[in-house]
């Protein structure tokens, strides 16, 4: 390949160009430079056999794919002229070729990271930015242009940008980038700005770093953007929740003994706590649905906060209870508010779901001095709250010392009992229930007894109202459920016919499973169903009208017994007769104790007689404590007596021992 200069070709021309050079005359390569024989030697191919007639002459510069011997193509940028005519000769085209295989690498890997910061921004959500100081251009990325509410390429200088700030932000944006241009380091802030529409309102968390030249003078700031008003929000929902109750908005327990402390920090007035309970409400949610007792709990907080003195907090503890701290007021000032709160819900019927609802509440008040304890204060304030239900609900107690000494011996009591029960001191007494047609043993009722070793003994009026606060009684019951069958199943299996009659309380009564346990108890004892009875007295009956029935159906289905004890005691009538499947009635021994002298006790006994008769169920009178009556009951038609007349409570161990012979094999009874 000749490497002079091709005829007629001016040298200035050959110059301008430079590089690798090739001419072609028509089609065929008839010269190139030295260059040009480098360049096909570096890359190892003759770049006579490049397709050269596809780049058109003075036309725009075209790449050209070249296959090499080591398998890795090379890219060849060529540009094509036209050279002056020559006489005689053809066409003549000049060709540049330059290798720009390094270039297209760079320019891959280039567009390669900036797709890549392009997609880790938007995964990320974090935009960057770049300040030119010598210029004071501020460069955006898309993304952070796009989180801004700009499209892609917006020209966002610093005075533009300045105005989107939250105008409060302003002055802590600048001052923390005063200070880090002054000492070059990095930096962080959280600001608030509005997007480009002007109405939202967003908050981004920026950091960034200042570069510095050579001479260390600050040139350039990087920095990045992330919207963080989602992660804001959340904040103050949980800081909001922490102090609040999702349901009524009202602040809750934490919020309320934050507020308890701070009024009985030193130097403070004090003042009273009101502790507001609803009358009945598990009644309203059992028959109505929980989505109604919520929205009563709602009605509630706002009636409570629209009628409460200014400067009153008022918050909700959980479930149905809720709190009135009223700052400076004395007990006789608080419980006036408090009985006008008792009288204003009473009189303020609730729509909920179209119906009208009314409730009661029941307030106990406490007075708070300086130092007080806030789990003190609410203690005092409960005992009042207890004291007010206890009185009939629908009324406002103040607390007072003697409630904390009932407390105490209540307390006292319901350890009493649990050590017993947890160390077999408890025991079962069994009084006879006497058929007054023959004076035969018809059944036992058994009672328990705390035998501890300390005097003195107690009997169930004495712990049974303690114990049925709480979740004892329940386990109580059924201790004493257990013992009466191990009982019968020792006598069955003796062919000894005993039956005993167990008290249940309120709570066991509640219980759905606490019937099916009976009777599989029974089965599994091999006891007969019949020989095992329950009672309950009428006031128990009467507040818990449906769980009586559902457990009267499941154990009378069994075979066992169900007795209403103390009939006529309470507030009940005969319409709970017909209601309810007993087997039993037991007449309270205030009709019972002077049938014998005439006057209204033997009319009511008569009633009472024949509308159980009528009903197929039997009478039991109870506390027959002479034998004058015995006569009279008879006469009566009462089927049972029971009474110290009659036999006296003993202990069950005793009876057992008298009445289920031992086992001639092991002496065991």
């Amino acid at each position: 390949m000749p490497a002079a200069l091709p005829p007629g070709v001016p040298d200035a021309v050959l110059q301008v160009m430079g590089g690798a050079l090739l001419t072609t005359c028509d089609g065929v390569v008839n010269w190139c430079n030295e260059a040009a024989v480098r360049l096909g030697q570096s890359i190892g191919t003759d770049l006579r056999t490049l397709p050269l007639s596809t780049v058109p002459p003075d036309g725009p510069a075209r790449e050209l794919r070249c296959p090499v011997p080591d398998g890795k193509p090379h890219h060849l940028r060529v540009t094509c002229r036209q050279l002056p005519a020559r006489e005689g000769v053809g066409p003549e085209l000049l060709y540049e070729v330059a290798d720009v295989t390094a270039v297209r690498a760079d320019r891959a890997r280039a567009d390669n990271y900036e797709w890549r910061l392009k997609h880790i921004e938007q995964l990320s959500k974090v935009g960057t930015w770049e300040w030119d100081l010598a210029t004071g251009e501020v460069i955006w990325s898309p993304t952070l242009l796009s989180m801004f509410g700009l499209p892609a390429g917006s020209t966002l200088d610093y005075p533009a940008y300045r105005a989107m700030l939250y105008p409060d932000d302003v002055a802590m944006i600048e001052s923390t980038l005063e200070a880090a241009l002054e000492n070059p380091a990095p930096f962080s802030y959280t600001h608030r700005m509005y997007l480009a529409d002007g109405r939202t309102l967003r908050i981004f968390e920026c950091y960034g770093e200042v570069f510095t030249d050579p001479a260390g003078a600050p040139a350039r700031v990087l920095g990045t953007a992330h919207d963080v008003t989602e992660v804001h929000r959340v904040q103050d929902e949980l800081a909001y929740l922490a102090d609040h109750d999702p349901l009524t908005g009202l602040p809750n327990r934490r919020a309320l003994t934050a507020a308890m402390s701070a009024m009985a920090a030193p130097g403070r007035a004090g003042g009273t706590l009101l502790l507001i309970d609803v009358d009945n409400f598990k009644d309203i949610n059992d028959l109505r649905g929980h989505g109604v007792g919520d929205e009563v709990m709602r009605l509630l907080a706002r009636l409570l906060t629209s009628h409460l003195p200014a400067g009153a907090v008022v918050g909700r503890l959980g479930g149905d209870e809720f709190a009135v701290l009223l700052d400076g007021y004395d007990p006789a000032q608080a419980m006036a508010v408090a009985s006008r709160l008792c009288d204003l819900a009473a009189r303020t019927p609730f729509a909920v779901r179209g119906e009208p609802l009314r409730v009661t509440l029941s307030i106990g008040a406490a007075p708070l001095a300086a130092g007080h304890d806030h789990d003190l204060l609410l203690a005092h304030a409960d005992l009042a709250l207890y004291q007010a239900k206890d009185e009939g609900r629908n009324r406002a107690r103040l607390f007072a010392p003697e409630q904390h000494r009932q407390a105490a011996q209540r307390v006292g009591v319901v350890s009493r009992v649990r050590r017993a029960l947890d160390t077999g001191r408890l025991e079962l007494d069994a009084q006879p229930i006497i058929d007054l047609s023959d004076l035969g043993v018809y059944s036992y009722e058994l009672l328990v007894r705390v035998r501890d070793g300390h005097l003195p003994e107690l009997e169930p009026a004495d712990f049974l109202p303690a114990l049925e606060r709480g979740d004892m009684v329940c386990e109580l019951d059924r201790w004493v459920v257990e013992t009466a069958i191990r009982a019968l199943a020792r006598a069955t299996a003796a062919g000894v016919a005993l039956r005993f009659d167990v008290n249940i309380s309120s709570r066991s009564l509640e219980d759905p499973s606490f019937g099916d346990w009976v009777v599989r108890g029974l089965r599994s004892a091999g006891v007969p169903a019949t020989r095992l009875g329950l009672e309950i007295t009428e006031t128990t009956a009467i507040a818990n009208l449906h769980d009586a029935r559902r457990l009267a159906s499941t154990i009378t289905s069994a075979g066992c017994g169900f007795s209403l004890d103390d009939f006529g005691a309470g507030y009940g009538s005969f319409v709970y007769l017909k209601h309810l499947p007993f087997t039993t009635v037991k007449i309270a021994g205030e009709f019972v104790r002077q049938a014998d002298h005439g006057g209204p006790d033997p009319i009511l006994v008569d009633a009472v007689v024949r509308a159980a008769h009528g009903l197929g169920m039997y009478t039991v009178a109870e506390h027959i404590d002479r034998p004058e009556l015995v006569g009279v009951l008879k006469m009566l038609g009462v089927d049972r007596g029971q009474g110290f007349h009659l036999g006296r409570p003993q202990r069950l161990d005793d009876l057992m021992l008298r009445t289920v012979p031992l086992d001639a094999a092991t002496g065991v009874p």
